[in-house]
This record gives C-alpha cells, sequence and structure tokens, in this order.
C-alpha cells in the first residue's frame, strides 16, 4: 500500500512539474528606463517563452550598493514595474505575473568578478523568472476546433441583419504580433470562401487585444507601433481580399482592449465581425 502511494506521489509530482528560465535586464546607475539594446534583448526573451504554457512569472527589480536603503528600495520597485509594463504591452497575462518586487540593493558578494565598476553595472538589474507547465497542459481537441469552424461558417451562411456581431471562433494571433496561430489557418479559409459567396453582406472587422492598461492598444512588435488591434483587423481583411472578397463591402477598425471577454488571454487576441447591411448584392449604401 504504501508503495502503491509513493508511486502515485510521484507520478502526481512529475505531471505537474514546472521548467524555469530566467532573464536579466541591466540599467544604468539611478535610471528605469530600459536602454534599447536591454528592451530588443527583452524582446527576443518574450519571443522565446510565449510558446510556453506559462504558470507564472516572477519579476524582481535590485540595485548596487551606492543610495540609501529607502531610496534603493524604491529604484528596485520601479525597474521591476517597468519590466512588468513591458510585458502587459507584448500581451502576456498579467495574472501569472505573480511578483512584482523591488529587493533593494544586492550584497557584492553574491557577484563572481573583482572589477567594482562591472559589480555595480552587474548588480543594477531585474531578474526575470518564467516557471512553465512540463509538459504543457492539453490544447482544444480537433474535434473541438472543428465545432468552432461550423459554428462561424453556419451563422454567416443563416439569416443575418444590420447590427448582428460575431466571434470568428479559433482565429487566434501569436502573442504580440498580427500573425495567426497555425491552427486558424484553415478557419480563416473556410469563413472567407462563405464571405466570398455570400455578397449580399457588409461588415465591419474589429481587432482586438489582451492584456494591457486602461483600455490601451498593444504594441504590434514587427513594426514596433501601438495599433495591434488595428493591425490585426487589418491583416483579416488584406486575406479576405486576397481570396476574393470586395473591399467595397468591407471595413476594419481597432478596438484596444475596450471588451476583454474574461476568460483566457489567447481569447482576447481575437477579431470580430459586425454586420453593418444586408441586401441584393450590388445595393446602393445607406
Amino acid at each position: 500500500m504504501k508503495k502503491l502511494l509513493l508511486i502515485s506521489l510521484l507520478f502526481s509530482h512529475l505531471l505537474f512539474a514546472q521548467k524555469e528560465l530566467t532573464h536579466e535586464v541591466y540599467f544604468e546607475t539611478d535610471k528605469f528606463d530600459i536602454l534599447s539594446t536591454e528592451h530588443n534583448r527583452l524582446l527576443m526573451f518574450l519571443s522565446e517563452i510565449e510558446s510556453m504554457d506559462i504558470a507564472k512569472i516572477s519579476i524582481y527589480g535590485f540595485t548596487d550598493d551606492r543610495g540609501t536603503d529607502s531610496y534603493n528600495m524604491k529604484l528596485s520597485q520601479e525597474r521591476a514595474d517597468a519590466i512588468k509594463t513591458i510585458f502587459s504591452n507584448n500581451e502576456f497575462d498579467e495574472s501569472v505575473i505573480t511578483n512584482v518586487d523591488g529587493k533593494g540593493e544586492i550584497l557584492l558578494k553574491l557577484v563572481k568578478e573583482d572589477d567594482l565598476h562591472k559589480i555595480r553595472g552587474l548588480n543594477r538589474k531585474v531578474e526575470i523568472i518564467v516557471s512553465s507547465f512540463d509538459p504543457p497542459r492539453e490544447k482544444d481537441s480537433p474535434e473541438l476546433v472543428e465545432a468552432k469552424m461550423r459554428e462561424a461558417k453556419e451563422i454567416l451562411k443563416g439569416e443575418l441583419k444590420a447590427g448582428d456581431k460575431f466571434r470568428l471562433n479559433n482565429i487566434l494571433f501569436k502573442t504580440g504580433y498580427s500573425k495567426l496561430l497555425p491552427e486558424s489557418k484553415e478557419t480563416l479559409k473556410e469563413i472567407a470562401e462563405v464571405l466570398v459567396e455570400r455578397k449580399d453582406i457588409y461588415f465591419t472587422i474589429q481587432g482586438h487585444v489582451c492584456c494591457t492598461k486602461m483600455s490601451r492598444d498593444a504594441i504590434d512588435r514587427k513594426t514596433k507601433k501601438r495599433n495591434l488591434s488595428v493591425a490585426r483587423a487589418k491583416f483579416i481583411y488584406d486575406y479576405l481580399a486576397k481570396k476574393g472578397v470586395s473591399k467595397r463591402r468591407m471595413k476594419y477598425v481597432g478596438m484596444r482592449r475596450k471588451f476583454p471577454l474574461g476568460g483566457e488571454p489567447k481569447f482576447d487576441r481575437r477579431v470580430e465581425i459586425l454586420v453593418t447591411y444586408v441586401g441584393e448584392s450590388n445595393p446602393r449604401r445607406p
């Protein structure tokens, strides 16, 4: 019995094991602004972890040994907060960021270096620890993906009126980009085929982002502009136009983060269709 219990506990530990990745961002003396080189390094790290099934993220700020304790605590917290803002701007779920703490100064002896100037430079940092589920948790089954695809197609083929709005289920985007996830490409192809046939529908494509603060738009990592929700809507617009949907029937707009769904962040990285007119194939626009 004891042996069976031990095996069960061991299996549970392996099932819920977590893998950790760390990254450090370095700062200038008395600064919490992020240097461009450090910002680029951080974006590369974000690209590395965005495909992970993240369990939690811890962000710890530090200073060198100069300055009073109260000053160093404040500065280290500002550095940690600055890094958290980068995560938010790039659509990382804030609910998994469990710690954003300023730790003050690091003891000099903790760094293996003889040059005092270098030691202080290495201590002016933020340490990021990312823990992920290993192996990742289960994703939607192929059957569920297929059901979502059928749902959108059936809505488009059915009776519609101006003002109707629906989400394109399974049209999901890569974190921080207007690029679709691979599993969404087939769904978009199916949607395009229906919209080519339904020449009586005029509509607006609404793009959304997740995780940003105060209804702000997120930053498009490809262009470095804060217009990611617009970029996502335009991606769908351009794709549909390429597949044969008349541009006269379509508009696109970015909704920023005004309408979060309240579930998993990946579902907020989405597009929705707002029907603006339904009538004859070649009507006079109202």
